[in-house]
């Protein structure tokens, strides 16, 4: 049985995490506009989340906007269900979303995707959003 709290409650509670995924190639813009477009109706998010192999280019990104970074080991992300399905991002991390697989691992259990990933506009960063209840 599910038991619903009001939305002040649950928002005051619960975090938003941003989780990413790039290509080589992406920068500081790539990531940002990701996003930008990801947050664009949702309230400011409180972390950013990424797998260890992009860690470093997250780390600029959440130094730049005063933001805490989850980095997710590989094993986190293997296996986690993702509503998209990409055959490159399944064949090099074992998901479908590597964006959606961080923002829902990061934002703990019982997280809910609040964003399917977005493509920013030069389509090599991807960012999904969570909430949830982190450790």
């Amino acid at each position: 049985m599910a038991i619903l709290l009001p939305h002040h409650t649950v928002e005051r509670d619960t975090v938003i995490v941003a989780g990413f995924g790039y290509r080589s190639g992406a920068d500081l813009a790539s990531l940002r506009d990701a996003l930008a477009m990801a947050s664009a109706q949702t309230r400011p998010v409180d972390a950013l989340a990424g797998p260890r192999s992009k860690a470093s280019l997250l780390a600029r990104l959440a130094e730049a906007l005063a933001l805490p970074l989850i980095v997710l080991e590989p094993e986190a992300l293997a296996g986690m269900a993702t509503p998209t399905r990409s055959a490159a991002s399944l064949a090099a991390h074992g998901t479908g979303s590597v964006a959606e697989a961080s923002a829902l691992v990061a934002a703990g259990a019982g997280a809910r995707l609040l964003t399917p990933r977005h493509i920013s506009p030069d389509r090599l960063a991807t960012c999904a959003l969570a909430e949830g209840f982190p450790a």
